[in-house]
């Protein structure tokens, strides 16, 4: 169950009411840029375009660092998107199986939380949803799609780097080459011309 792409954006607009900020930006290209990719390797458009659009959802809250991602989570669930939901705790860890280390910034969850969000990493089995929405997370900046590196060195001079951080930016490479085959082209040929204006500018 996922909502319409009104109603997504109905909750993307209440969100930055609540919470004004670039993440909201950074959502609208994250969801075109799935939406994008989606049309070219078979999945679901609107699914795809949802998901990048609330992935984030849980920063209607204020300035929180891991947290957003569970009270995404909980706002999701509460309303009956599970799909939804899932792809809010599993977009910031590509490889779930390292654990909560990986994530980029502090834990600033209670231990309750804590454990839901590790029991989730333990038990679930991505979906190309989940690895869309992870890799346009890692393209999409607050002025359109760039280069994973790119996106990442920005993420790394905000949050920091940990012992995860090369283990992670390799399975954000592996997650473009994986899109790649599926579509059968480098997916950056899609976004060529914005690529290359955020990187001149």
């Amino acid at each position: 169950m996922i909502p319409t792409k009104q109603e997504a954006e109905e909750l993307l607009i209440w969100a930055n009411e609540q919470n004004p900020g670039v993440w909201v930006d950074h959502s609208r290209v994250v969801a075109r840029a799935a939406k994008t990719i989606a049309s070219r390797c078979g999945l679901d458009i609107e699914r795809a375009y949802v998901s990048g659009l609330l992935h984030d959802i849980g920063r209607w809250e204020g300035r929180r660092d891991l947290h957003h991602i569970y009270s995404g989570y909980e706002l999701m669930k509460s309303m009956g998107y599970y799909e939804i939901a899932d792809v809010c705790l599993s977009h910031s860890f590509p490889t779930p199986n390292v654990g909560i280390g990986e994530y980029f910034g502090r834990n600033d969850c209670t231990k309750e939380e804590t454990d839901t969000i590790v029991s989730f990493l333990v038990n679930k089995e991505l979906d190309d949803y989940d690895r869309l929405i992870q890799l346009c997370d890692s393209i999409g900046t607050i002025k359109g799609v760039s280069l994973v590196e790119v996106r990442l060195i920005d993420v790394i001079q905000r949050h920091g780097f940990n012992e995860f951080s090369v283990l992670k930016i390799a399975a954000y490479l592996d997650l473009k080459r994986y899109f790649d085959r599926l579509c059968g082209i480098n997916i950056y040929s899609l976004f060529y011309d914005e690529i290359q204006k955020s990187i001149l500018d």
